[in-house]
This record gives structure tokens, C-alpha cells and sequence, in this order.
């Protein structure tokens, strides 16, 4: 389930998740071997039992394991709980102290976690926003990376060149018959979604030619095979680059900022400063066009988390392989 989708649990749902967010077991559990390179050994690091916590979705499955490799050939004795289910267990194991590090995003943790319903325009002011009203809770947000998980809309690439369009402040200038959609249920409804998308860019519903409500999944082959222009995407999704889709700019801001930070414990990170600097490694590295990359070798071509995340943190240059 994506992390936005969490914003529609009920109150009692989101209590049952937060209690079993206690006792974490790791579904994976083991840290693939790795040696230093540009991520070098810190003597401050050797004392350190450090548990790294990510959701069970391909990008965190990813992510977790990024981290809890980095992590471990700096020195510290790491356990890996990635694959914990939810974005709200993730959260509870932070807060309980259960888990100490964990890949998150700025848009999840200033609506879902802090409960704001407006989302901060400008990806800086966004993190300054969630990173200060977070550290009540004893959290730091580290400085984010450059992607963005987020809401977009894509258009095939031969098509995007046919109708000539880069953003989406364009599509108001295209012939009826042309603005065709996908859209997945729960992106049809909301109130950051597609009506109010449309209204933001000078759109009408009755403008419209067709829109189809799909699945998630088929959102992405459907716009791929031409059964409609514009489809519903979230922006590191591996199936963009696989499926040869463009993903349009949202010129006008409007959908919420989801980028990716990692957050670590105050009390953890003032004990062990290390982990920023190798942490920050990482995610200086961390575009949308590298996770796409990374989440289709997992989802396109059946490759492991782990081993996908060591091969990139080989290929550049922060670890060696043993």
C-alpha cells in the first residue's frame, strides 16, 4: 500500500498498526557483507547497535537495506528491519525506540505522522516544516534527497512528442478528443487528487474525452498501451522508465512534496554524529530517475532488494564488495 493511501485509515485501523508496530521482527533480517570505500570505517561507530527500520514496498525494501549495509561497513552492528508492514509501524518503532534510523518522506510525515492537511509549497521549506515540528518527538530529519515520491502524470513517449507536451499547464491547450485519463480509485476522490488537479490547471471534467478508473497496476500498462494519454503515476515508480513513459512537470506545484530524508533518532545521533555523514552519502545520490532504475531491476526484472541495493552502492563508489 502506498504511503499516501494511510491518510484514509480510520482511527481504530491506525491504532491496530501502531500496536504492532511494537516487538518488530525483521522479515528479512540479514545485512549483505560489505566493505569500505568512499563510506569509510568511524571509530565512532564501533560501540554502536544501531536498527534500521523501512516499510514492505520495493523503493523502502531498497532503501532499508542501503542503509543498513552503509551502516554496517562504517562499523556499526546493525539490524535490519526492513519489510516491517506500514508506514505507521515504521513510525512506532522510531518513536517506542524500537528502531533508531529510517527512510522516510517529508509529505508522510508532515500529513500522515503530524496530521497537518496542507502540504508546504518548496521542497526546502517542506522538510524545514516537518524536521522542526518533528523534533518534539525526539526525531531529526536529515537534509533530503533530490527525488520525490509523489503524484504525477504520464504520457507515452511517442505520444508526448506527437502532442508536444512537457507539463501539465500544456494540456489545457490540447483538442478534447486528446485529454483521455487513468486514475486509480482513491486518486479520483481526493481532495489533493484529480479534480482538484484539474481545476488547478484550468481543466473541466466536461472538457474531458474519457477517463477510466483502473487499479494501480493497470494504470501504468493502460497508459503504456494507448488506452488512454494521460495516466496517474507515482514518480519513482520502476515501471515509468520500463514501460518507455514520460512524466509530465507539475509547473503549477501542485501536488504535495514527498521527499525522501532519512530520520534517525536525536538521542542516537547525538551519541553517534557518524551517522550523518554517511547517511548524507547516500541520499545526496538519490534522484527520481535513480530510483525508477533501481525499483525496475526489483519490479521488472525479479532481482533481490538487498542485492540491488549493495550493486548500486558498489557501482558508486561509497562500498566494495568483500
Amino acid at each position: 500500500m502506498n504511503v499516501r493511501r494511510l491518510r484514509t485509515l480510520g482511527a481504530t485501523a491506525v491504532a491496530a498498526v501502531l500496536a504492532a508496530g511494537c516487538g518488530l521482527q525483521s522479515s528479512s533480517g540479514a545485512v549483505l557483507a560489505a566493505e569500505p570505500a568512499a563510506i569509510e570505517a568511524q571509530e565512532g561507530l564501533e560501540d554502536a547497535e544501531i536498527t534500521v527500520v523501512a516499510k514492505n514496498f520495493t523503493e523502502q525494501l531498497i532503501l532499508g537495506n542501503m542503509v543498513s549495509i552503509a551502516l554496517s561497513t562504517a562499523g556499526a552492528d546493525v539490524t535490519n528491519l526492513s519489510n516491517t508492514p506500514g508506514s505507521f509501524g515504521a513510525r512506532a518503532a522510531l518513536i517506542d525506540g524500537d528502531a533508531d534510523v529510517s527512510p522516510e518522506y517529508t509529505g508522510t510525515g508532515w500529513i500522515n505522522y503530524l496530521g497537518n492537511d496542507e502540504p508546504i509549497p518548496g521542497e526546502e521549506e517542506q522538510w524545514r516544516a516537518v524536521k522542526e515540528a518533528d523534533a518534539a518527538n525526539g526525531l531529526v530529519w536529515l537534509p533530503p534527497a533530490s527525488a520525490n515520491n509523489t503524484y504525477a502524470f504520464a504520457i507515452r513517449e511517442e505520444k508526448a512528442e506527437e502532442l508536444g507536451v512537457t507539463k501539465l499547464s500544456q494540456l489545457a491547450g490540447l483538442p478534447p478528443e486528446e485529454l483521455t485519463f487513468c486514475v486509480e480509485p482513491e486518486f479520483a476522490s481526493r481532495n489533493d487528487g484529480f479534480e482538484p488537479m484539474l481545476a488547478a490547471y484550468d481543466l473541466t471534467r466536461d472538457r474531458l474525452a474519457e477517463v477510466l478508473t483502473l487499479d494501480t497496476g493497470v494504470v501504468y500498462t493502460a497508459t503504456a498501451d494507448g488506452q488512454c494519454n494521460f495516466g496517474e503515476v507515482f514518480t519513482t515508480d520502476g515501471r515509468i522508465p520500463a514501460l518507455n513513459l514520460r512524466v509530465l512537470e507539475d509547473d503549477r506545484q501542485f501536488f504535495p512534496l514527498y521527499n525522501l530524508s532519512m530520520v534517525v533518532r536525536e538521542e542516537v545521533l547525538d551519541r553517534y554524529p557518524e551517522i550523518e555523514d554517511v547517511l548524507g552519502q547516500i541520499t545526496v545520490l538519490l534522484t527520481n530517475e535513480v530510483l525508477q532504475e533501481l525499483n525496475a531491476r526489483v519490479d521488472s526484472k525479479g532481482q533481490d532488494p538487498a542485492i540491488v541495493a549493495r550493486d548500486w552502492l558498489v557501482d558508486e563508489g561509497l562500498v566494495a564488495l568483500p
